[in-house]
């Protein structure tokens, strides 16, 4: 069993925390989250909705609200297209072809609407995590899903994409599930923490209380393990 008896919540502009080792079940989690794997009990809800039960129209109209941001940001991005494409590609899904929206997003991720006619190859693995995440912005989502989103970058790289994902939730309102392995990634951007082992919780709460007091040894061990970056 992947992921066993997981429930949560996650508020509007705020950010969930789901951190544990490998094969802990987050990633699982994070496809049943965007409806591509289906859970054999429970229920899944977006505003209300549990989105299992929609009809697949249904879906395909709700799905725009919550979009993914992906480990690596090259193999998410089709290498053959400029990247103006690649970000366009979710509107062009909707039946919406609106460049303006493609250029407010570049400009929201930090770079200049003039980097759309280039290939991703062209740009440092920082700059392809901003296009993949401009990508997820851009049907205006209320709810991102990052999963080991920034666990593929430098360390001063990771801290610009945290700010930025910060940044775009103050201004946007967005909800965050955010999905590492590292616990001092997720302690500099989340209020509520869920901790996974074997596809158990093992603690939820508030993020400063876990950190603070972890209840659980495994939780005591992943903050050994983050040491001195927290």
């Amino acid at each position: 069993t992947a992921v066993d008896d997981v429930s949560f919540e996650i508020a509007a502009g705020r950010t969930l925390g789901v951190v544990g080792e490998s094969g802990s079940g987050k990633s699982t989690l994070a496809r049943m989250a965007m409806a591509f794997e289906t859970p054999d009990a429970g229920q899944i809800a977006f505003e209300g909705q549990d989105i299992h039960a929609l009809k697949p129209a249904a879906l395909r109209r709700l799905r725009p609200a919550f979009q993914m941001i992906f480990q690596d940001p090259f193999s998410s991005l089709d290498p053959r297209r400029v990247v103006g494409w690649s970000i366009a590609e979710p509107l062009r899904a909707m039946g919406i072809r609106a460049p303006e929206r493609v250029r407010e997003a570049f400009e929201q991720v930090g770079l200049h609407p003039r980097d759309a006619g280039k290939y991703p190859h062209e740009f440092s693995g920082g700059q392809r995590q901003r296009i993949a995440i401009a990508r997820a912005i851009v049907t205006r989502p209320r709810l991102l899903i990052a999963d080991e989103a920034v666990s593929a970058l430098d360390v001063s790289v990771q801290a610009q994409i945290l700010n930025l994902l910060m940044d775009l939730q103050d201004d946007l309102g967005i909800g965050i599930l955010f999905i590492s392995h590292d616990l001092a990634v997720v302690a500099s951007i989340c209020d509520t923490l869920l901790v996974l082992q074997h596809g158990k919780v093992l603690e939820y709460g508030a993020a400063s209380d876990i950190l603070n007091a972890p209840a659980h040894s495994y939780t005591r061990s992943l903050l050994k393990a983050a040491g001195d970056r927290m």
